[in-house]
């Protein structure tokens, strides 16, 4: 049996290639994506822990942070004798750094990263664990100079002797560069502008003697657990303590968030690979056996019993497997060097020299090759242990033609019940956990009953989709349609792999319109500012700025914006994180808010706090509840609750419940920060054009920050949602070269199973042009047959998830028509591609030795 399964598996190599191209897709987004993020963690590893301190002593970290504030965390440089003397402490050094700064140059251009990656100035401070060495011009001296890392200096073309104005916090100044600084380790990305410490002070944090963190190195017979203890007893628990693998660890924890998104992305791309090789699988399994009736028969009348034959079939999809795997592992390599290569036009330097194969990598690369191909030929290999010794002498088929499809029709009727009530249960649900957890269990069961129940809609809506064919192209449109029509099964499993690439994108794409759509109107209903001045990566930016918007002669009201993180104890005993938005008195002439309860003045007093209507409803808070707060830099208040919002949104990401206040009662509370933004109308009698004209001018030396209508709002959070898109697209491609390979794949086999009967056509008078015409048809409306029945369950999807978004506030609903008729387009393109090369070996058949093929 062994040696008649290899001889079957090298005899059918050419039919399982495709098969196994599937497979090699699915292994290698799998491989590629833990390869990518084990080189990554590899790297940054060695990288956090040669350049840790001993113990590193820093601000307590705040609450809720995920919105900037522009509030910098310091300490007295003081510490660092207090530190000193502690029994242990071998030296201390004083650290003076800022995050996302602006520099520019004497052109006025940005010289930091525009990648996201962010803008680092900090005091020139070389250790044995600095990651970086000066290799050119000489160290800092004075508010004056600056070094400039050499990765930043060769990108942006600065050489020692230019200018650079660096706009920190306090307000912009210049400086020259003095010197180039070399990393020593992995460059992060980011761009490092070094100051000397004093400067660094002033500079960058406001005032002198302040620093952001001080770095302890422990004496050789310390460990650095002990020293920290000791430190923490000098210094109690005002302050952030934490050892070198400690910090290290934070570092990793905080890249871990940036590897996530691409791991879970690539992983994406693998769970749709393998959900549609799966079908292609089945699909090809099944039509092999089918044409191996009379051969499975014959080993079945030699004595072969059932499991012989389930396991020898099983043995050459392990095979497939195998050989898929394999490929798919080395095309794995070669997506994480791509990758790799990818980063270091971002910015980030990494080495495909240095790319880490963990053992996890290609025991997980088998196992999803084996496994997916070992799941997907289980049930051909049962249908084909079932074959009678009888059928060596007849030309059977257990492919299932005309076999009742009873089974599916009760199975997918009662797992699509099950998935509508699901969905039904998400759309008339109020809470958004329940209903997206709703959402997850509707859409997965309602995918399964389609593919199962698929076949069972393959007559009616075939004969539909080519009742024209027998019409336009006479009998070969006939034929065509009928060819579609004579295996249920084998149509609806060749079409489902299309069929579900297309309905996560009909699903997305709803989705994503009806985001659009949505942000649209609350910028319609909600944006009363002429303009809205804003940094391009939504930092705060200097008050020198503000100050210079408020200098435009034409403008009239300015409305500032801050964001105040804050922890609020609820009635109902819950403790939220959120963030607060401060704003100034005249925030009606900004904004048009609808109020369930109270206005804007009382939304806006001192210690007073306005929210979200249905936000407060849930942790029962009304006009007049006095709230226990907490703020991110430690400040406790009493906020008494001034108004309730009826907006139809609670906030965004690390906004929840549309908390705002006074700016007044920001400011006091959390001391420092940076506007976020200005809302800025035109002053009376001036022309709306005359103001953007004139804040352009003004904020020209300050290109971190931009001037925005409406339209140019709306253009943004496109753009953002559109990020969604290009995703969707991406898996749509995915998805579209897999289903190729199966309508292909399922072609190429149905040519070979029809020899005979294309050999007699021929024999009869149908032209090599017609019998390409008639596979071509046969392969588009197959493929438009998958399409719709993706974008129907797509659409479904898309209506459910339209009603998750609304509980965030998104209530509009929009069906993007022209992407979904340019999908149905395209599955006749696909159609089309699909039988190319089948039509192709069809049409070039000797008719004799057709006719004579067994």
């Amino acid at each position: 049996m062994l040696k008649a399964t290899l001889r079957s598996f090298f005899a059918h190599k050419g039919r399982l290639l495709l098969s196994a191209l599937a497979v090699l897709l699915s292994v290698a987004f799998v491989s590629g994506s833990l390869i990518f993020s084990d080189t990554v963690s590899r790297t940054f590893d060695r990288l956090f822990a040669s350049t840790a301190a001993d113990v590193t002593v820093a601000p307590k970290k705040g609450i809720n942070e995920r919105l900037p504030t522009g509030v910098v965390r310091t300490l007295p440089v003081e510490l660092a004798d207090r530190i000193g003397s502690v029994d242990g402490v071998k030296a201390t050094h004083i650290g003076a750094a800022v995050e996302n700064i602006t520099v520019v140059d004497d052109k006025n251009d940005p010289v930091g990263p525009t990648t996201g990656a962010p803008t680092i100035a900090t005091n020139w401070n070389l250790t044995d664990r600095s990651p970086v060495k000066l290799t050119s011009g000489r160290e800092p001296s004075g508010p004056g100079e600056a070094l400039l890392d050499k990765d930043t200096a060769d990108k942006k073309k600065v050489d020692i002797g230019d200018t650079l104005t660096v706009l920190a916090r306090p307000g912009s100044f210049k400086v020259e560069v003095v010197g180039i600084a070399t990393f020593t380790t992995t460059n992060p990305g980011a761009a490092l502008v070094f100051l000397d410490t004093p400067t660094a002070q002033t500079k960058l944090l406001g005032r002198p003697g302040v620093a952001t963190s001080i770095s302890v190195d422990a004496a050789d017979t310390v460990s650095d657990a002990t020293l920290k203890r000791r430190i923490a007893t000098e210094l109690g628990d005002a302050y952030d303590l934490r050892t070198a693998d400690e910090q290290a660890k934070s570092a990793a924890a905080q890249l871990g968030g940036f590897l996530d998104v691409i791991k879970w992305v690539m992983l994406g791309f693998a769970g749709v690979a393998v959900l549609v090789g799966i079908f292609l699988i089945v699909n090809t399994f099944s039509m092999l056996i089918a044409q191996r009736t009379r051969e499975l028969g014959l080993l079945r009348a030699l004595g072969a019993d059932r499991r012989q034959v389930r396991r020898s079939v099983l043995t050459e999809a392990v095979l497939l497997g195998l050989v898929g795997s394999t490929l798919g592992l080395a095309a794995g390599i070669g997506l994480a060097a791509g990758l790799i290569e990818l980063m270091g036009l971002l910015g980030m330097n990494l080495s495909a020299a240095e790319m880490v194969l963990g053992v996890a990598t290609p025991v997980s690369a088998y196992a999803v090759g084996l496994g997916v191909t070992f799941v997907a030929a289980y049930l051909p290999a049962r249908r084909a242990a079932k074959v009678s010794p009888m059928a060596a002498l007849a030309d059977a088929e257990v492919a299932g033609v005309g076999r009742p499809l009873k089974i599916r029709a009760i199975a997918g009727s009662v797992v699509g019940a099950a998935g509508a009530a699901a969905l039904a249960g998400c759309v008339a649900s109020e809470r958004t956990a329940t209903a997206s957890s709703l959402l997850g269990l509707g859409v997965v069961l309602t995918l399964i009953a389609t593919v199962v129940a698929g076949p069972l809609l393959v007559r009616p809506v075939i004969r539909v989709l080519g009742g024209a064919f027998p019409k336009v192209f006479g009998s070969v449109g006939r034929m065509s349609q009928r060819n579609a029509l004579r295996n249920p099964r084998r149509t609806g499993a060749t079409a489902a792999a299309l069929m579900v690439g297309l309905a996560l994108v009909g699903g997305l794409s709803i989705a994503s319109a009806s985001m659009t759509k949505s942000f649209d109107d609350q910028i319609d209903k909600t944006l009363g500012a002429d303009f809205v001045v804003q940094n391009s990566n939504f930092m705060p930016f200097p008050q020198e700025i503000t100050e210079k918007v408020k200098g435009v002669d034409s403008a009239g009201t300015v409305v500032r914006q801050r964001f105040a993180p804050l922890a609020l104890s609820l009635p109902d005993g819950k403790r939220v994180e959120s963030t607060a938005s401060g704003y100034d008195p005249r925030l009606d002439e900004a904004a048009h808010i609808t109020y369930a309860s109270g206005d804007t003045t009382a939304a806006l007093a001192p210690d007073s706090i306005a929210m979200d209507r249905r936000f407060a409803t849930e942790h029962k808070v009304r006009v007049g509840s006095v709230l226990p707060a907490e703020f991110a830099g430690g400040q406790r208040a009493r906020l008494t609750v001034g108004a309730l919002t009826d907006m139809d949104q609670s906030g965004g990401p690390g906004m929840e419940g549309g908390l705002f206040m006074g700016l007044a009662t920001a400011e006091k509370y959390l001391p420092g920060g940076q506007e976020a933004a200005l809302y800025v109308n035109a002053k009376s009698g001036s022309d709306v054009q005359e103001l953007r004209k004139g804040l352009e001018t003004a904020l020209d030396p300050y290109p971190q920050v931009q001037v925005r209508d409406q339209a140019d709002y709306k253009e943004l959070i496109r753009q953002q949602i559109a990020v969604m898109l290009y995703l969707v697209y991406a898996l749509l491609g995915l998805a579209i070269v897999i289903a190729v390979l199966g309508v292909v794949n399922t072609l190429a086999l149905s040519v070979v199973e029809r020899t005979r009967e294309i050999g007699l056509l021929r024999a009869i008078g149908l032209s090599r042009v017609q019998l390409r015409r008639m596979i071509r048809l046969e392969s588009v409306v197959i493929a438009v047959f998958g399409a719709l029945l993706g974008l129907a369950l797509g659409m479904v999807w898309g209506v459910a998830v339209q009603q998750v978004l609304a509980l965030e506030g998104m209530t509009a609903f929009a069906v993007p028509w022209g992407t979904l008729v340019a999908v149905v387009v395209g599955s006749v393109v696909v159609g089309l591609v699909a039988a190319v090369l089948p039509a192709l070996r069809a049409s070039r058949m000797n008719v004799l030795a057709a006719i004579a093929h067994e």
